[in-house]
């Protein structure tokens, strides 16, 4: 980068290589500072806008601050869109009722897992499927296991997913169903890098029959989901500044896409609330990149302002 680092900043820089346990190899905190540096700033100026009342949630600083834009979301946003090929013929979610509640939160029911960290690995969409698939073995069994996402990682190829480098929440299903069921977490632990399959059924925390897709696009649809189901796989457009430091409010951004996919995460269910004398609606989506992200590993997401970052446009659930 060869840009020089600025003094004023030494004492911050010092203290979030700390919190975080930072060390880098020789020449490489050259980079990281000014990767660090360019975040700090954006915190500032996105911070100022909000409380100017230009934006609607603010942003601060996580274990990522020392990635560039780029590289964050090289590393960690790692839903693959599935092309036209493989679109599925799966069964898709027909609501009963006629509208969905004004609220819903599946984490006072005890339908989620603590937020996990799926580190330098682009493994999403192995922690969206199991929390889906938490949540249903919940609602059947009354039991909460934490799944595990490594042995969707190691074990998911033949159904096209590609480990660290990305995959589909769909997919992972379909490998839990061909395979009679998916390890613990306990049993099958993270290591978030590719492994071999080591897959064993004696340790199996849950099974599916079959999974179901949810129109595409629409949010009516998905609240009805939510609220009728438990927490939904979605998959969301997060590969903006904004989100890589979200940290509280509701994330509504002009440049995030509706098709553009790049991150499987969990709607684990919506509110509103009432901001600059108007209502804000939004869906609570849990996420895997630890507690020190968001609000403790949260995000309040724009609910009803035309399907923000495409969160209704690839979600689906399994059926235990």
């Amino acid at each position: 980068m060869g840009a020089t680092a600025r003094p004023e900043l030494d004492a911050e820089w010092e203290t979030f290589k700390t919190k975080y346990e930072k060390q880098y190899e020789n020449g490489d905190e050259e980079t990281r500072r000014a990767a660090w540096e360019a975040n700090y700033d954006f915190i500032q100026d996105h911070n100022a806008a909000y409380a100017s009342g230009f934006e609607t949630y603010m942003v601060g600083e996580n274990e990522f601050n020392d990635l560039t834009n780029q590289e964050f979301v090289s590393m960690l946003n790692g839903f693959r869109q599935a092309d036209d090929s493989s679109v599925s013929t799966n069964n898709v979610f027909e609501p009963r009722e006629k509208a969905a509640p004004t609220k819903v939160d599946w984490r006072t029911k005890g339908y989620v897992t603590p937020v996990k960290n799926q580190k330098q690995c682009g493994s999403c969409w192995a922690f969206s499927a199991t929390g889906s698939l938490e949540g249903a073995h919940f609602n059947k069994t009354k039991k909460l296991v934490s799944l595990s996402e490594q042995n969707l990682v190691d074990c998911s190829a033949k159904e096209g997913d590609h480990g660290c480098g990305g995959g589909l929440m769909d997919n992972a299903f379909k490998y839990i169903k061909d395979n009679n069921g998916i390890d613990t977490e306990q049993s099958y632990p993270y290591t978030a890098k590719n492994g071999n399959c080591m897959f064993n059924k004696t340790n199996v925390g849950a099974n599916l029959t079959s999974w179901t897709d949810i129109k595409n696009g629409s949010e009516e649809d998905l609240a009805m989901a939510v609220s009728a189901v438990g927490p939904i796989s979605v998959a969301i457009d997060a590969g903006h500044p904004g989100f890589q430091m979200y940290k509280s409010g509701v994330y509504y951004s002009i440049l995030c896409s509706k098709t553009r996919l790049d991150h499987g995460v969990l709607a684990v269910g919506f509110d509103q609330q009432e901001m600059f004398g108007m209502v804000q609606k939004f869906w609570i989506v849990k996420n895997s990149w630890g507690e020190s992200w968001g609000q403790k590993g949260y995000i309040n997401m724009a609910k009803d302002v035309g399907n923000m970052c495409g969160i209704a446009t690839q979600a689906s659930f399994p059926v235990v």
